[in-house]
Parts: structure tokens; C-alpha cells; sequence
């Protein structure tokens, strides 16, 4: 677990798969990103799995805002498929974007998945919660979780009202005035 990521970090993962939801064969994806967030501390819900459907993973997303969930990351449905629909789910939820997040992600499989770039998975906040969507593959997954793991421990400090991390450029540290530009 990473001294930094409060002991009660919860997870909720999401699978947006119409043929995992039927049964047509198994939530690999889900299982990996579950295991992932557990080795990195997180006690983890899911994964929930349900089809490609707007308002079936709205319900899920806003169930794990409500709930108080610190991050909540998504797997399937990104890609451009007319049935792909978790960013339009997601963007029903999110109070703001966080495209660095979801551009990161996209950079970090393109070496090896040149089709990485047609991921159209978003990331951003609702409330105190963070979310991000992943591929729906195992390899997404694991490349998902490599940029995101040293992200969430700073990300789960600030939801919770953290400051910025000392040595932080971009803010000015307790007591001090920011520069001028």
C-alpha cells in the first residue's frame, strides 16, 4: 500500500460490456483493474458490469458518487463503436474535466497500441471523486493503472480538501503570496 493513499481509499470499478453483462464470456478487464486498485491500497467494489447503455452506467457512476467512492475508474465502452457510450455516461456525471488525465493514458499505450489514440475515454470529478475511463482490455488496464497509481494518492488527498504537495511549482505554499507571472 503507498504511505501516502489513506487507509480507507474506497475504489468502484465499472465494466460497460454488452456480452460480459449477458454472460457471453468473462469481465477480464474488470478483474484486472480491481486487482490493480487493491495492490495499490484501495478496498475495492466491483467490478459492477453491466451493457453499454447510457443510462444503466450513469446509475452506477452516480451510485458510487453518492456513496462517497474516491475514485472510480471505468473499463469498455470507449472506443468508437456506435455501442461505445461511457464518455457520454461519464459526462453526464462529471462536474469538471480533467483532460490531462484521459490525454496521459491515451500517450502511455500509444507506443506499443498505436490504436490507443482512438480511445475516447474522459476523466474528470464529481463532488469528492474522482473518475476515469480505460479501455476495455486487459493490456488498457495495466497501462491505465501504471500512469494513474502515483497520480491517486495526490488526487485522493486533494478531493478530500489536501493542499498541494510541498514543492508544488504551480501553487504557492501555505503563508506564501503566489509570484506574479
Amino acid at each position: 500500500m503507498s504511505a501516502d493513499l489513506p487507509a480507507d481509499a474506497r475504489a468502484v470499478v465499472l465494466t460497460a460490456s454488452n456480452r460480459a453483462s449477458a454472460g457471453v464470456y468473462e469481465d477480464r478487464s474488470g478483474q484486472t483493474l480491481a486487482k490493480g486498485l487493491r495492490g495499490l491500497g484501495f478496498t475495492v467494489e466491483g467490478p459492477h458490469v453491466r451493457p453499454d447503455d447510457v443510462a444503466a452506467l450513469t446509475e452506477v457512476l452516480r451510485e458510487a458518487v453518492a456513496g462517497g467512492a474516491d475514485v472510480v475508474l471505468t473499463t469498455g465502452g470507449t472506443g468508437l463503436s456506435p455501442t461505445d457510450v461511457t464518455p457520454e455516461a461519464t459526462r453526464a456525471v462529471l462536474e469538471r474535466e480533467a483532460p490531462g488525465i484521459a490525454e496521459a493514458v491515451r500517450r502511455y499505450g500509444e507506443g506499443k497500441v498505436p490504436t490507443s489514440v482512438l480511445s475516447r475515454g474522459v476523466a474528470g470529478t464529481a463532488g469528492r471523486t474522482l473518475i476515469v475511463n480505460l479501455p476495455g482490455s486487459t493490456g488498457g488496464v495495466r497501462d491505465g493503472l501504471a500512469v494513474l497509481g502515483p497520480l491517486l494518492p495526490h488526487v485522493v488527498s486533494q478531493l478530500r480538501g489536501g493542499d498541494h504537495a510541498p514543492g508544488d511549482a504551480a501553487a504557492p505554499q501555505r503563508g506564501q503570496q503566489p509570484s506574479p507571472s
